[in-house]
């Protein structure tokens, strides 16, 4: 079974609630036909379905629920919520209801953070950091979690490396440089999501030019630290690196290059030393291999609060909905 079958499937069993509030977007409604039609979670449109019904009454929106900001009795108990949850940050009421009739990722994230919902997509036509602000102003990070991050959840066709072609790069969306210890968190963070996304063991690589002391620079010490403080904070996973991307995914190579490393040449779980290697690398696997690239899924929320790329597909769109439902159904 395809990986994003399997997680379809996983959605079906305990449906989720999730929210969808860029209702301007014609592809985030084609979605939610889709996710209506396979069953795969509830969905809330945030919007004045007037507005955004006009042109796209080809659509069958029917079991989606559709909230209006503007005439919801739910409005007035979020502007209170909302204006004492920020008041030490200058928030007033004028505020709060310009916030949660303006911009709807606000009322998105009250609904999941008065239990109403269950997570949130968006990102179709919004910025990361316009899907991430609110999500981290309202719902917060989760308990022990030292930094939300991002990865992209890849399968790449006819691929015998990592798990049956089923990947990890993170991360590719979120942390433009992390440092060592950022790294280190990044990397249990993504063992725990490849886990729970995936079923399987993660293997995770600690990205750089250089495999085991080939190379000497600066970037190559802050992997070099990162995987030192990994193996100490995480030792419940394997993680291992310096690795150069062939060392990590190649068996032979891996053999040769770094002998005796619990990683080397299985490696599903990629961890880039900043954003700009993350995100090139997992558009170039997207282009150049035809994979399926998920996200960017964010991991250390308190409630799945994910990101799309403004490139995104509508079947992409429906992905990252059942991904959702499962980060959420295992919360």
């Amino acid at each position: 079974m395809k990986f994003i079958e399997s997680i379809k499937e996983r959605a079906k069993e305990e449906k989720r609630t999730i929210v969808l509030p860029e209702t301007m977007d014609r592809r985030v409604l084609e979605a939610t036909q889709k996710v209506l039609e396979e069953d795969l979670a509830h969905i809330i449109l945030i919007g004045d379905p007037e507005e955004f019904m006009k042109g796209n009454e080809d659509l069958h929106l029917q079991g989606a629920e559709i909230i209006n900001p503007h005439t919801s009795e739910l409005t007035d108990i979020f502007v209170k919520e909302l204006t004492e949850l920020r008041k030490e940050k200058g928030m007033t009421k004028e505020k709060a209801y310009q916030l949660l009739t303006e911009d709807y990722m606000y009322f998105a994230c009250m609904l999941v953070k008065d239990g109403k919902a269950d997570g949130v997509v968006s990102g179709a036509c919004h910025s990361t950091a316009n899907t991430l602000r609110p999500s981290l102003q309202i719902i917060k990070t989760k308990p022990g979690c030292e930094l939300v991050s991002a990865f992209f959840l890849m399968v790449v066709p006819d691929c015998s490396y990592g798990s049956n072609g089923t990947f990890i790069f993170a991360d590719s969306g979120l942390v433009q440089n992390p440092s060592s210890s950022e790294l280190a968190a990044i990397a249990a963070s993504s063992a725990d999501s490849f886990e729970l996304l995936v079923g399987e063991k993660p293997y995770v690589a600690m990205l750089s030019h250089s495999t085991k002391g080939s190379a000497s620079h600066p970037d190559v010490d802050k992997v070099i630290e990162a995987v030192k403080i990994a193996k100490e904070k995480y030792p419940q996973y394997k993680i291992d690196g310096e690795l150069q991307a062939d060392a990590a995914l190649v068996p032979s190579v891996g053999e040769s290059k770094a002998k005796g490393s619990p990683v080397a040449g299985k490696a599903n779980v990629l961890v880039f030393p900043d954003l700009d290697a993350g995100n090139i690398g997992y558009k170039l696997v997207q282009r150049l291999a035809k994979a399926e690239a998920y996200g960017p899924i964010t991991q250390g929320i308190k409630a799945p609060i994910n990101d799309l790329s403004r490139g995104c597909s509508v079947d992409d769109i429906v992905g990252v909905v059942a991904i959702t439902a499962v980060q959420r159904k295992n919360k």
